[in-house]
Formats: structure tokens, sequence, C-alpha cells
């Protein structure tokens, strides 16, 4: 970073090297330029033609234990609260017949936007409004935002930056005019959030400030009106790099995790690189640490470096300037990288609680973490690991889950994901011989298979050769690369159906798949050079703590005319919406599957957005676009109040690609038509929470 400019990513290695409008900054600041670098598994793991290789989900079913006694709720709609059960193959699924298409939220699919638009869209009879923008005050004593006056002081008090996850939980009580909004932030760009020759380490301490966690309180009207937040409410609250973290589970208090500010191993500073997330059914929220490889300078020639993309290069953010746990060359601090990594669970009823991290649910670039409750009670929690190449997993809980409002239970709940079982998943295809890369469909009319959990920790006890419990769960990169799963396309959110009980897995996309030295197609993997990705339908059946599914794929992605290899579940391809990178997902009430969208803008030449899919019935696979997002932004965190006739959005790095002095966006702040902005006004995009409604 120059001393003199602020800047702090002067290296671009994948400029040049992205496709179409995708942003290379968006490369250095996200994910430590992944693409341009090795891929980080190098096991010989998988590396053959074909790999032998009542239920809840995010927002879904809220008891919210101490918070208060509530209705059910799905994504704030009420609905019932029996355990979903998976279609028995026998027609369609109790959701299916009692109609998918029944929604009330109806719309006509918008027309695809091209990516270098800068502009939020939304289909006809609708319109939308940020709730919360990057640098709202929060709490009572916070400074307005003031772009041109920016602190570290200030932004510790602000809403942060980059907002991805996010969830909005009624408050019990308020009849549907108060709620509490979680978000995450995933990171900063200080290119386009500061001028020139602004102060190095001033900027450094805007941008931890700018990460981290927020809860926000919301107030409106009634139902059929927009949300605002509530500057200075009592369950406000931010979480910094520096706000303490608990360590539970078998990793906690080992050799693997203490440094010199924590001889007990337990207590950690901060959280980062937070991507997706979960909601749990106790009412608290999860949160996964993705790319937090790029915060470290570290030796990076230990077997666990390099299995987690953690290198000797330097810095894009320079931290270790300032606070010598990001150089864990430093004595004390070599074990800072393993303090990361992890699923963060808070509680946003309660001010006052201490955040955790989970140690029992494994360390890798978490996407994020999404539970169920099993018939028999335990709790089952699915998560993807977003790396080209890496895999799919499954906790299960050793204890049960609890329902109802009393201490007793929500004592017990806070604690399941403390303890239980860690599997990673392994599929079979059932048509080897017709995969050729291409992505044609096999001679049986579908991607499709068995699959099996393989155990990493069952019982308390490592079930992988040579390796502990702490050292699975620590290195479980490395714990699973040993057991033989399959190696997927970045699988990204993980999700299952509140209303069948099938699980969806996105895959975001794997240019390196089929390149030299490089594990070709397999049957769910299915193309080659694959730049669009798919989703991964599973199905467990009622019982999601076994160890047994069968899948098949709904989607592989693409621009049908341009990419003949694009798949919709049999709907006919030229009566669908392009898609491109899938994210994060999410349900409506009556099960319809929705999913946002990052990297369209570098595929198919088109702005990323949100889709809608139905999944069951004769219009299985048909995808209907119903928002696309500004220019260099990406679609986070999608939220579906169809009861309501309302969707949420968190829109991310809008104008990415800009500098301070030459804006690439201005959302959400626009000037309106025929208006100009003020003289020597200083204007920037926020990231920004959006909610869109009908008009």
């Amino acid at each position: 970073m120059s001393e003199t400019t602020g800047r702090t990513f002067p290296l671009l290695p994948m400029l040049g090297h992205t496709k179409g409008k995708r942003s290379a900054v968006t490369c250095a600041l996200k994910c430590d330029n992944a693409c341009s670098g090795d891929v980080c598994n190098t096991s010989a793991n998988g590396y053959f033609r074909d790999i032998a290789s009542t239920a809840m989900s995010r927002r879904a079913a809220l008891g919210l234990g101490a918070a208060g006694a509530l209705a059910v709720v799905l994504g704030g709609a009420v609905t019932g609260g029996d355990a979903a059960v998976a279609d028995s193959g026998n027609g369609l699924s109790d959701a299916a017949k009692k109609g998918f298409d029944k929604s009330k939220l109806k719309f006509t699919a918008i027309k695809p936007v091209d990516a270098a638009v800068d502009a939020f869209t939304v289909p006809e009879g609708f319109d939308w409004k940020p709730i919360i923008r990057w640098g709202d005050p929060l709490f009572a004593d916070s400074p307005a935002f003031d772009l041109n006056a920016q602190t570290a002081a200030a932004q510790a008090r602000q809403f942060g930056y980059n907002n991805d996850y996010t969830d909005i939980l009624p408050i019990p009580g308020s009849k549907d005019r108060r709620a509490v909004l979680f978000t995450n932030h995933e990171y900063t760009n200080e290119n386009i959030m500061l001028p020139e020759g602004f102060d190095p380490a001033e900027a450094r301490a805007i941008g931890r400030a700018g990460h981290g966690l927020a809860v926000v309180e919301l107030e409106r009207k009634n139902k059929n009106k927009p949300w605002s937040y509530v500057q200075g409410a009592p369950l406000n609250r931010r979480f910094l790099t520096d706000t303490v973290y608990e360590l539970t589970g078998p990793a906690a208090g080992t050799n693997l995790v203490k440094t010199i500010d924590d001889p007990a191993g337990r207590w950690i500073k901060g959280t980062l690189g937070n991507c997706a997330g979960g909601t749990t059914p106790w009412g608290t929220i999860l949160s996964g640490e993705e790319n937090f490889n790029g915060y470290f300078a570290a030796p990076g020639t230990s077997d666990g470096d390099k299995r987690y993309g953690i290198t000797s290069k330097a810095t894009t953010r320079q931290w270790e300037l300032d606070e010598p746990r990001f150089d864990t060359r430093n004595s004390g601090y070599a074990n800072e990288t393993n303090r990361f990594g992890w699923i963060v669970e808070v509680d946003p009823f309660d001010p006052t609680s201490t955040p955790k991290k989970h140690s029992a649910m494994g360390r890798f670039k978490h996407e994020g973490a999404n539970v169920i409750v099993s018939p028999s009670g335990r709790v089952v929690a699915y998560m993807g690991d977003d790396e080209r190449f890496d895999y799919l997993y499954k906790f299960v809980s050793k204890g049960k889950y609890q329902a109802g409002d009393s201490k007793e239970a929500r004592k017990n709940n806070m604690n399941l994901l403390s303890e239980g079982d860690l599997y990673v998943a392994k599929f079979t295809g059932d048509s080897p011989a017709d995969i050729d890369g291409t992505g044609k469909l096999p001679a049986d009319g579908a991607f499709d298979g068995t699959g099996e959990w393989l155990p990493l920790v069952v019982n308390g006890t490592s079930a992988v050769p040579g390796m502990t419990v702490p050292e699975v769960l620590v290195y479980t990169r490395l714990a699973a690369d040993k057991v033989g799963p399959t190696k997927m396309d970045r699988c990204e959110d993980v999700e299952p159906n509140p209303r069948t009980g099938k699980v969806y897995v996105a895959c975001t996309n794997n240019t390196d798949r089929g390149k030299p030295g490089k594990e070709g197609a397999t049957e769910v993997n299915p193309r080659t050079l694959n730049r669009d990705g798919h989703v991964v339908e599973i199905t467990e059946g009622r019982e999601q703590t076994g160890t047994k599914f069968n899948w098949n794929l709904l989607l592989v992605a693409g621009d049908p005319s341009k990419n003949t290899s694009a798949y919709f579940s049999g709907f006919p391809a030229d009566k669908v919406s392009p898609i491109s990178c899938p994210d994060n997902v999410a349900f409506d009430s009556v099960g319809n599957l929705w999913i946002s969208t990052d990297g369209a803008p570098g595929t198919i030449g088109y702005a990323d957005g949100l889709f809608k899919v139905t999944l069951e019935g004769p219009e299985r696979g048909k995808v209907e676009q119903f928002l696309a997002v500004p220019r260099d932004a990406e679609t986070c965190g999608p939220i579906i109040h169809d009861e309501e006739r309302t969707v949420f959005v968190s829109v991310q790095h809008p104008g990415e690609d800009g500098s301070f002095a030459a804006q690439n966006s201005f959302f959400p702040d626009y000037v309106p038509a025929g208006a100009t902005p003020a003289a020597g006004a200083a204007r920037a995009p926020r990231p920004s929470v959006v909610q869109v409604f009908r008009k």
C-alpha cells in the first residue's frame, strides 16, 4: 500500500484475466485473488472419471426461545410447524399438491439487464427503497455519515460495509410493527470509500471498523408499509474486530488455537470474511467465516497454510502494520489463523450476549450454515466450502432440540452446535460413461445418482486415521482429503426446503475443472471450464441424520440462447430467464426456490439478480428473474416475504471497479431525473439492504 495515497490494493493479479465485466478489484478484496493462485485442494482424492463417491431452514420455524413465544415463521410468513417430509417419489410432494403457484407474490419476469447499467431494476408494479446503507448511524451518539469526514471511531458506530447474509426477525408482541435485522459485513473497498491522500493508518482503521456484523431494530406503521431502521434502539449492535467471541467445542482450549493474547485458547477477537449464514430454530443467527486467509501475513509453508490458501505474499490490507496478531510470523501468534474459518452464532435479541464460534462444525471457508431439526430431535446443519474443488459438509448435533420458551430449553438449544458429528459428502453418478465435460444430458435424461455422508467425527471420536478430534476440526480440509469425498464446483449456500425436506446446493462455478492436472467432469459437476455453475437437489428422506441420500441436478445454469448445455430439469430452455453463478438461496412460504447470483456480469454479460425457480409440477425448472442489481454489484441475503408481497436483498459492492474521484455507481442515492447534484457534493455508492414491495 502506498503511504501517500492510502490505497490498499495496488496488486490486481486478476486484471485482464476476468471474463466480461467481472471486477478484478472484487477478486482482490473479497477472496484474495483465489482464482489467480494454485488450487488449494491438491489431494489425489477424486482425480478420476466419476467419483464413487421436522425440516426447518434458514429463516425457518423460529421458536425464539427467551426472546418470547412466537408463531412459527418462515421468511416472515406464518406457517405450520410440522416437520417437512421429502417426496417419497410416488407422485408430487404435499407442497406441490397444495400448489407452488399459490404464492401471493405474483410478478412478470424482468428482461435481463446489461451489466453496465447503474440501476436497481424491479418488475412492473413494484417499487424499492433502502432500509439501511453503509455509514447510517446506529446509536444515539453516532455521528451522521459524512463521506468527506470519515473516521474509524465514526464507522464503528455506523452501519458497516458490504452487507451480505441478512435476515429480519419479528420482535415478539410488536403486532408486525417491529423487527430486528441482522447482517454481516464481508469486506471493504477503500478505493471507492476514501479520497486520494487519506492517512494510511486511519484508512486501515476505517476498513477494520467496516468489517464485522450488525444488529439493527426496524419499525413500520403496519405490514403493508416499508420498514425503516431505528437509530438508538436498544437492540442495535455492532460486532467489530475487537469484539470477543467464545470458542466452543472440542478444539477450544487446545494448543492448536492458543496465542500469546489468549493462552486459554477460548476467547477470539473479531470475525473476518463473513459471507452467507442461517437462522436457527431457537432464534439465533449463524454467519460463515469465509475468505479469512487474505488478512494474514504468514510463513505459508505448512500443510495447513497451503490447504487454506494462506501464503507468504504481502497482504492487501496490511493490518499487520497495526496489530501484530495479523502476522503469524510474530512470536506467540502462530495459531492466529486457526481462530478463523468457523461458524459464528449470535443472539440478536440479547445485546449483552457473547457471540460464539463453534469448532464442532469444522473449520474451512464457510459460505454459511443452515439448520433444521430432524424428526428425532437432533439438529442438522448443512455447510458448503466455497473454494474450487472443495467439499460439502453436514453436522449432526449430539443433543436434541427442546421446543418452548423456558430457560431450560433456551440453555439446551444454545449449546446444540457445540458437540456432535461431522460428515463430508461423496456423490456417485449413475451415468458415468455419458459424462464428457460438455454438459450434455446423459442418456437416462437426468444428471442424478446416490450419495453418502462420510464420517469425520462420530460419537466424539475421530474417524480420520492419524488425526485427533481437535486436529480434524481445526484442519477439516486436510481431514476430509483423507476420506475421499467429492470435489465440488464451489458449493456455496446450502439450504433445506421447509416444505419438502429436499436440500439445495448452489455450486457457483469452477473454471479450472478439466484443466491440465485438475479433475475433469463428474456427473454431479458435469461441465469442464464451468463458468455458469449449477444447483444440486438432495433427497435424504424423513430422517436427515442418516448417511445415505439421492441427488439430481435441478439446474445447469447459463444463457440458453448462447449455451446449449444449460439445463432446467426439462423445462423449455427458451422460456426461462438466463441465470449464471448461483450463490445464495431462499424459499417462499409455499416452497418455491429463490436464487441470488454473484458473477453473471463476467459470464453472460448481464447484471446479477434474484430469480424464482419452480420446483415441482409441470413448470419444474422454470426460472423467472425478479430483480437486477446495479453496476458491479452482487445480490446477497435474499428474504422472501411473499405473504406480504415483499422481497429483501442485500446489495454488495456496487460500483466496485470505480475510484473515489470517478465512481462507477451512485446506488442507492440516485439523483432524480432532471435534477443535478449539489455543486461540489461528493457522492459514492453505498452497499445497502433493500426492500422491494408492491406500489
